[in-house]
């Protein structure tokens, strides 16, 4: 099988954008119609999230339909309304007799500070989304949830940079496939794990009340942050961040066994976000495991770890694959 590199390299995921490019804002839909038993983990202290309780275990409820990544902040919970109106009218849903019932977990973004704050995905730009699915290589970049993504606001959104979705996908051997799709909205920066450098963040500045910069392009988060111990908290940082994703896969994996892998995700998300897991971030990753009943049964540990790798590799092309808007530079421009 020839892979795209994509997490539509996994049978049964389809993906979908939909955005308005004039408010900077969109949404994006996994889909996986026939069904995929879900996972969850989410790590930062200021999450928007719907439908995440039923992808625990001990709940009901095994397997999910979509999940959404959207823009709008709270608001944009709303778009997860449309794909169950979509996914209804396909007939796909959790039976319950008298009706089939799409279990579409979602987390959403904050990017209101860019575009038009007024501006929010709602059911329509949800519905559009599915509409517009497929499983073809997903667009990357200034699209769907990534539209209004931006990095790097600790000196505020106006020395930060713009950001997107990214995607990306690996054969782990066994004919088994792990892939990853992510929208970074993150407070800190983000590190290219194999240098060590920053590639995207908050940038310098020799102006406002800190006076940092003379040193290079790039603030750096941390040593920012240094600068601020005993002094004040992050109030005049954007209190509006979060990195959500999915990692999927196409072996077979239990409940518990996708939480895990959900889990081990965030590796991947710590390895390229630095700090991550803040108070103003509402880091949430999701994950999925498509596999037929015939399908290979992976050891959790080796899927988890792989998706760790994926997950950095996707945000990592979230970021290169960003074009600037907003009159914020993005990675491409360096």
């Amino acid at each position: 099988m020839k892979l795209n590199h994509t997490i539509t390299d996994i049978r049964g995921i389809q993906v979908g954008h939909a955005q308005d490019m004039d408010a900077l804002t969109g949404c994006t839909v996994i889909l996986c119609p026939q069904g995929a038993v879900g996972g969850v983990d989410q790590r930062g202290g200021a999450p928007g999230t719907r439908e995440v309780d039923a992808l625990r275990p001990l709940h009901l409820v095994d397997k999910v339909h979509a999940v959404v990544l959207s823009g709008g902040s709270a608001f944009g919970l709303d778009s997860a309304s449309g794909v169950v109106r979509y996914l209804e009218e396909q007939g796909v849903g959790f039976d319950v007799r008298v009706a089939r019932v799409p279990i579409v977990p979602a987390a959403i973004l904050f990017d209101l500070g860019i575009g038009s704050p007024d501006v929010r995905p709602g059911p329509e730009m949800g519905y559009q989304a599915c509409a517009n699915a497929s499983s073809d290589p997903p667009a990357e970049g200034n699209i769907g949830a990534g539209t209004g993504a931006t990095v790097g606001k600790i000196l505020g959104m106006g020395q930060a940079m713009k950001s997107g979705i990214g995607t990306a996908s690996m054969d782990i051997g066994g004919g088994v496939i792990v892939g990853a799709i992510v929208a970074v909205n993150a407070f800190g920066d983000v590190i290219d794990p194999t240098s060590g450098e920053i590639i995207a963040g908050a940038r310098a500045t020799d102006v406002g009340p800190l006076h940092i910069g003379a040193q290079g392009y790039f603030a750096d988060t941390l040593r920012v942050m240094q600068s601020l111990v005993g002094r004040t908290a992050l109030g005049f940082a954007s209190r509006g961040n979060t990195v959500i994703g999915v990692v999927a896969t196409n072996a077979r994996l239990t409940k518990e066994g996708a939480n895990k892998v959900a889990q081990m995700a965030h590796d991947g998300l710590a390895r390229t976000i630095r700090p991550a897991h803040t108070m103003v971030d509402g880091d949430t990753i999701f994950a999925l495991a498509t596999g037929a009943r015939n399908a290979r049964r992976a050891d959790i540990n080796i899927v988890g770890a792989f998706g760790a790798e994926v997950f950095a590799q996707a945000v990592l092309r979230a970021v290169r694959a960003a074009e600037p808007a907003a009159g914020l530079p993005a990675a491409a421009d360096r």
